[in-house]
């Protein structure tokens, strides 16, 4: 059951009608990501431009899924570098990634 009150922006129009026409919970993830973007990187912002500066979350899987296995190998052979690199791009907001 969808409950609403009028009038609806066209975003929130675009998404109720996701949710009415598919039962399927990836795809209703998959087109509200395109919709309301995909946030920042630490969730502190849900709409809107994200950090992401050079990828398109959808687009380039698989430049983000070869930059995970870089990190990921960056932290296991290289902490230093890999402790120096969150610091330079997230400062103070690390201790928010759980670093």
């Amino acid at each position: 059951m969808l409950l609403y009150e009028t009038p609806l922006s066209e975003l929130a129009r675009a998404r109720l009608k996701v949710i009415f026409e598919s039962t399927d919970g990836f795809e209703i993830a998959r087109q509200d990501l395109q919709l309301r973007g995909p946030g920042e990187l630490l969730g502190h912002r849900q709409s809107g431009l994200p950090m992401l500066r050079f990828a398109d979350l959808e687009r380039d899987i698989a430049l983000l899924e070869t930059a995970r296995d870089l990190a990921q190998r960056c932290l296991k052979h290289h902490p230093e570098i890999a402790a120096r690199h969150v610091e330079r791009w997230l400062g103070s907001r690390q201790v928010l990634a759980g670093s």
